[in-house]
């Protein structure tokens, strides 16, 4: 009886063993597998790329700039690839939430963020603590389009121009308010830049959207507001407001009969939204170059174009190169404005 359990016993362990073995074996060749896909040549790895369906995290509502901007760009992918591209809203601490969604991402390129001069020029400078770096945990990819922002007045304002409107403003003194989207946004900067250049003193209303400082400025609750030319545009043709300026370096194609701000006398003076693709860092350059030419390429069709000029956003091609070198040269920017105007980091 003996015997026989210390038989057993033998065996056991020498199964034991074997099991050892083999999976040591399997391990080995796994580790084998895994290493030469990591050593793959990133031309290879490009030429393949995408092989299954691509998230595009849009850190805003649906509805918004930002959305219909990733939509338009996730279209012109889809149609190029035969590959779906999703757009996937992320709304949150001004576009903080989603952004940090992507930053965590695998870096394989099948994830990717619709980035704006928020999540990656100006909240670095209004929290005390980002949830991530812009320009550390993201790969530049391509610019997506710019967006200039119009100078809006209700129409019971007695100005027709700018210039007339800024002379009401300095001989009013802080009797006239203006209505924002939040405190930090570029359209409380825009104004607190506006300040800073001319002097004049009005009082800051903030609301939680653009839409309910839009709405109060046309029933008059508020004087006037700086906001994006595609936002606005609708309720200016409508008569509700009235557009007396924009503020990018030329005219828009949305409102081609309004001056810059550069040309009535000040010619510093500089305000253009923008959202573009980034990646997580470390994604292969060889898939961000070939993201760069598709999306530059999708953005550069024709019915694409003018659609979008018409809408109030101006396509502008670069390479991820010098996106990226815009990105961090509009942080350095806006954080001498948050600086100067007293914001302080939440």
């Amino acid at each position: 009886m003996a015997m026989t359990t210390w038989l057993v016993r033998m065996r056991v362990a020498a199964r034991a063993v074997r099991i050892r073995q083999g999976s040591c074996r399997l391990f080995a060749l796994l580790t084998v597998a895994v290493m030469g896909a990591t050593l793959l040549p990133p031309s290879l790895a490009a030429s393949e790329y995408p092989v299954r369906p691509i998230r595009l995290v849009a850190p805003f509502p649906p509805g918004g700039p930002t959305d219909l901007l990733a939509r338009v760009v996730a279209s012109g992918l889809t149609q190029r690839w035969g590959q779906q591209v999703v757009v996937d809203n992320r709304p949150g601490a001004a576009g903080n939430i989603g952004s940090e969604v992507a930053a965590r991402a695998a870096p394989d390129g099948y994830t990717l963020l619709m980035g704006t001069v928020a999540t990656h020029a100006i909240n670095e400078s209004l929290y005390a603590r980002m949830p991530f770096a812009p320009h550390k945990d993201f790969a530049a990819v391509a610019l997506a389009a710019q967006t200039p922002s119009a100078f809006v007045v209700h129409p019971a304002i007695p100005a027709k121009s700018f210039a007339d409107f800024l002379a009401l403003m300095k001989s009013r003194g802080n009797t006239l308010n203006y209505a924002h989207a939040g405190v930090g946004t570029i359209a409380h900067l825009a104004v607190e830049l506006l300040r800073m250049q001319t002097g004049i003193e009005v009082t800051s209303v903030a609301y939680k959207g653009t839409a309910p400082a839009i709405n109060d400025t046309i029933a008059g609750q508020t004087h006037f507001m700086i906001t994006s030319t595609l936002t606005v545009q609708p309720f200016v043709k409508s008569g509700r407001l009235r557009a007396l300026a924009v503020t990018s370096s030329r005219r828009s194609a949305a409102f081609p009969e309004l001056p810059t701000v550069m040309e009535v006398g000040l010619p510093d003076y500089l305000v253009v939204g923008w959202a573009g693709v980034f990646a997580p860092a470390r994604v292969p350059q060889a898939i961000i170059d070939r993201l760069n030419t598709d999306i530059n390429a999708s953005l550069a069709g024709a019915d694409v174009r003018e659609r979008l000029l018409a809408s109030g956003s101006e396509p502008n091609a670069m390479t991820a190169a010098a996106f990226g070198q815009f990105a961090r040269a509009e942080t350095a920017r806006w954080a001498k404005v948050v600086k100067l105007a007293g914001i302080r980091p939440e």
